[in-house]
C-alpha cells in the first residue's frame, strides 16, 4: 500500500509540473471552472428567490447538498481523470505497457493525468459549503463535521467508481459510451436538489443502483437533525456514506475483470 501511495505521489507530481509549464493557461481553466461553477449555483439562488423553498428545503439547507457534491465530483475529477482517456490507450496498444510492470493497471491509468483546473470547482464548491454550514443553525460537533468529512470522501469514491466503470466498458467496445455521462455529469446535477423532488422510480435508482442519496442526501439529512430517509430509521444516515467506498470497490473488481478479458490490441 506504501508503495502504491509513493507511485502515485510521483505520478501526480510528474503531472502537475507538466501542466505548470504553462502557468497562465492552467490559471485560466482553473477560474473558467470557478465561473462556470458558480453560474451554476446563481441559478439555483435565483430559483430560491423567486419560490422561497423546495419541498420544505430552504436554499442554505440545498446549498449544504450543493457544496458536498461539487466538492466530491472535484476530487473525483482532479484524482481519477486518468480513466476518461482510457479508450485510447486500449486502442493504440499503450494499455500494454502498464500490463508488463509490476503495480496494479488501475493505479498506473489513474495517475496518468492529476488536472489542476479541477482547482477551480473545488474552491468554488468549498465556498458554498463553508457558507451554508456557517449559515445554518447546527451545532458543529465532532461528529457532524466527521460525517461531512466522510461524505465527501465517500462521494469522491463513488464518483471514482462511476469513471473506472466507464473504462472498463472500453475493453469490450473499444470506446467509452457517453451514456456513461449521462449518470456522472447526470447525477452531480441530480444531487445538487434533494430527492424529494424527483419521482420515485428515479430516486430508488441513485439509491439502490448508483447509491448517490448514500454519500449526499443522508448525510445531509443527519447534519440537519432530520428524520430517516424514505421511511429509513434515521440511524442509517450516519453509516449511509459506507456506501461510497464499497461502491469504488465494486468497480475496481468489474475492472480487473476487464482486465482479465483483454487481448492487447489488434491494431
Amino acid at each position: 500500500m506504501r508503495d502504491a501511495l509513493t507511485l502515485y505521489l510521483r505520478y501526480a507530481a510528474i503531472s502537475i509540473r507538466s501542466q505548470l509549464e504553462y502557468r497562465a493557461s492552467c490559471a485560466m481553466f482553473a477560474a473558467a471552472s470557478f465561473v462556470i461553477s458558480a453560474i451554476d449555483f446563481c441559478a439555483l439562488w435565483a430559483l430560491f428567490r423567486r419560490f422561497g423553498s423546495l419541498q420544505g428545503w430552504k436554499l442554505q439547507e440545498v446549498a449544504l447538498l450543493y457544496g458536498m457534491v461539487n466538492v466530491s465530483f472535484a476530487l473525483a475529477e482532479g484524482f481519477a481523470r486518468g480513466f476518461d482517456s482510457f479508450e485510447t490507450m486500449v486502442r493504440n496498444g499503450g494499455f500494454d505497457r502498464l500490463l508488463v510492470r509490476p503495480r496494479s493497471t488501475a493505479l498506473q491509468v489513474a495517475g496518468q493525468e492529476l488536472q489542476l483546473m479541477r482547482v477551480g470547482r473545488l474552491a468554488q464548491g468549498a465556498l458554498v459549503l463553508f457558507w451554508a454550514a456557517g449559515e445554518l443553525d447546527v451545532h458543529w460537533s465532532v461528529a457532524r463535521l466527521a460525517l461531512a468529512a466522510a461524505a465527501v470522501v465517500s462521494g469522491a469514491c463513488l464518483f471514482a467508481g462511476l469513471f473506472v466503470l466507464q473504462a472498463t466498458l472500453a475493453f469490450w467496445t473499444t470506446s467509452t459510451l457517453e451514456i456513461v455521462n449521462t449518470v456522472t455529469y447526470g447525477g452531480v446535477e441530480t444531487a445538487q436538489y434533494p430527492l424529494d423532488v424527483y419521482r420515485p422510480w428515479f430516486r430508488a435508482f441513485f439509491t439502490f443502483v448508483v447509491p448517490l442519496a448514500c454519500v449526499n442526501y443522508m448525510p445531509a439529512h443527519a447534519l440537519l437533525g432530520r428524520g430517516g430517509v424514505f421511511g429509513a430509521p434515521a440511524w442509517l444516515n450516519w453509516v449511509a456514506p459506507a456506501m461510497g467506498p464499497a461502491f469504488l470497490a465494486a468497480a475496481l473488481g468489474v475492472w480487473q475483470m476487464g482486465v482479465r478479458r483483454y487481448c492487447s490490441t489488434g491494431s
